[in-house]
């Protein structure tokens, strides 16, 4: 596409690919926790296109749209890298969590009480809760659950080795019908109310105001739920 100057038309260009862009986002937000927005890789992704179209050279014999996916794809990894969207600290506050839980479950026999939980943890109820909060617990797997990390934070070539690698992408393990069948029979074992936060969250895409709204509490409480809802799937997934 080429201007009345005879230059090549960025702006028809950006637009042509811009489903490119979105089918990009769309296929790498799949393999990454729910607190990354979609029309954030976009909005990123389409400065990767501007960014292909600034650098393309027809002559090195490579067809632009494959060039641009690669710029697009590694424009919108450098964001997830410096987002630090999920810190070590919080991600060891919610082991802290899975731990207590774990280990009430097999003392109990049931899944515990908010209050259990703050007991095992040495906290206040309302300390624990503040803890749920801020963890904002979005991953069911991490990386070292699954082998490949040596490192003991699971931090090593994280996003390149959930984004890029499909053997090493949590989500392929969930298509074993084996583990798919013990997180059914996992989420059939929580608490009511967090059975009703999950199913709204994942299955009915619904943001945490709409589920607020739905079970009458505070957004933040919706929060503390789901954050709690993980480290419960996550304590009785552990053999996965």
């Amino acid at each position: 596409m080429y201007t009345a100057k005879g230059r090549l038309d960025n702006n028809a260009l950006l637009t042509q690919y811009s489903p490119l862009v979105r089918r990009l986002a769309h296929q790498m937000i799949a393999k990454l926790p729910a607190n990354v927005e979609v029309s954030d890789l976009i909005q990123v992704g389409m400065m990767g296109l501007n960014d292909a179209l600034g650098r393309f050279d027809a002559r090195q014999g490579v067809q632009f749209e494959t060039f641009a996916t690669q710029r697009i794809r590694g424009a919108m990894l450098d964001e997830l890298r410096g987002a630090d969207w999920m810190s070590r600290g919080n991600r060891r506050h919610q082991r802290d969590i899975e731990s207590a839980v774990h280990k009430l479950e097999h003392r109990l026999g049931r899944a515990p009480l908010e209050s259990e939980i703050a007991a095992e943890m040495g906290m206040s109820l309302a300390e624990y809760q503040d803890l749920l909060g801020k963890v904002r617990g979005t991953q069911l797997l991490y990386l070292e659950d699954i082998g490949g990390g040596s490192s003991g934070d699971g931090d090593e070539d994280f996003l390149d080795r959930h984004v890029s690698d499909a053997e090493a992408n949590p989500l392929a393990r969930l298509q074993d019908q084996r583990m798919r069948q013990a997180l059914v029979k996992a989420i059939e074992g929580l608490p009511e109310r967090e059975q009703y936060v999950m199913s709204m969250y994942y299955e009915h895409d619904m943001n945490l105001k709409e589920i607020a709204a739905v079970l009458g509490v505070t957004e933040s409480r919706v929060c503390q739920l789901h954050s709690q809802s993980i480290a419960r799937l996550r304590a009785r997934m552990r053999d996965w």
